[in-house]
C-alpha cells in the first residue's frame, strides 16, 4: 500500500504542480543567456529536480555541462548538524563559468552559501543558485537564492529526491511526512 494512501504522507506539491514549475524555471534561467553554462547538483536530495530541470533547460535550447558537488549536513536527520562537510567535489574546471546551483530545499542556507562560496572561490564567473524549495524557517547563512520553486511551509517534506534515511526519495510528488514516521 502506498505510504500516502495510509495517510502518513500529506502531499504538499503535486507531480503535475512541480513538472510545470521546473519547466518555468528553466525557461527563467533560458532568459538570462548565460554562455558556457555548468549546472551542478547537490547531491543527493537534488538528483531528481536536477534531471528534470537539465531535461526542461534542454526544451528551452540549452545545451549545459552537468557536474554534482556532493554536501552533507544532515547525515540522516531530520534537522541539520550546523556543518557542512564535502563528500565529493565538481570535476569539472570552472574558471571562467556561469553556474547554476541546484538544490532541493533551502533553509538554514549553509548548504547553499557553502556551494555557491566553494565555486566562486573556484573562480566561476558568476553563479545562480536555483532551489526547488525554501522552507519558511529562521536562516543561519546569509544568502538569498535567485530561483525558487515553491515557498514551503516549516514542515519535515519527502519525496522528489528528498529523504528521511534515504527513503521516499521516489514518491512523484513532494509531502509532508507525519512526526511518527
Amino acid at each position: 500500500m502506498d505510504v500516502a494512501a495510509q495517510g502518513a504522507i500529506k502531499t504538499l506539491f503535486s507531480a503535475e504542480a512541480i513538472a510545470a514549475r521546473v519547466d518555468q524555471l528553466a525557461s527563467d534561467i533560458a532568459a538570462t543567456r548565460l554562455k558556457d553554462l555548468i549546472v551542478v547538483a547537490v547531491l543527493k536530495g537534488s538528483f531528481i529536480f536536477a534531471a528534470d530541470l537539465i531535461r526542461a533547460l534542454h526544451r528551452h535550447g540549452l545545451k549545459p555541462e552537468i557536474d554534482f558537488i556532493y554536501l552533507a549536513s544532515y547525515d540522516g536527520e531530520r534537522i541539520s548538524r550546523g556543518q557542512v562537510r564535502v563528500l565529493r567535489d565538481v570535476e569539472s574546471d570552472i574558471r571562467g563559468r556561469n553556474v547554476v546551483i541546484v538544490d532541493d530545499i533551502f533553509d538554514s542556507g549553509r548548504t547553499l552559501a557553502f556551494a555557491k562560496a566553494s565555486l566562486v572561490a573556484g573562480g566561476a564567473a558568476r553563479v545562480l543558485t536555483c532551489v526547488l524549495l525554501d522552507k519558511q524557517v529562521p536562516r543561519a547563512a546569509a544568502i538569498v537564492p535567485d530561483l525558487v520553486g515553491f515557498s514551503c511551509p516549516p514542515v519535515f517534506v519527502v519525496g522528489y529526491g528528498l529523504d528521511l534515511h534515504n527513503r521516499y526519495r521516489e514518491l512523484p510528488f513532494i509531502g509532508e511526512l507525519s512526526a511518527g514516521q
